[in-house]
């Protein structure tokens, strides 16, 4: 099991803050992403759901949309993955 961020970090309200951004463009097409957590590597766990889970088109949509949002918000955040 990997090893967390606690969720009271303040890092946490940010990672959501920079989801909420990208929510609506998942939504509109049947989709969304939930955060699993924040490694202490600075590695952001989002779980893809609806439509986004099965789309053969997630990993273009985790890299361009989830990830690059995330580490827009939040430049210290190395890199974004779905699990």
């Amino acid at each position: 099991m990997k090893d967390y961020l606690p969720n009271s970090d303040p890092l946490y309200d940010r990672v959501i803050a920079a989801l909420e951004t990208v929510r609506p463009y998942l939504q509109v097409d049947g989709g969304d992403c939930q955060l699993i957590g924040i490694t202490k590597e600075m590695q952001v766990d989002v779980k893809l759901l609806g439509a986004c889970g099965s789309c053969p088109m997630s990993t273009l949509t985790l890299r361009a949309g989830v990830e690059q949002a995330i580490k827009k918000a939040i430049p210290e955040i190395t890199r974004v993955e779905s699990v």
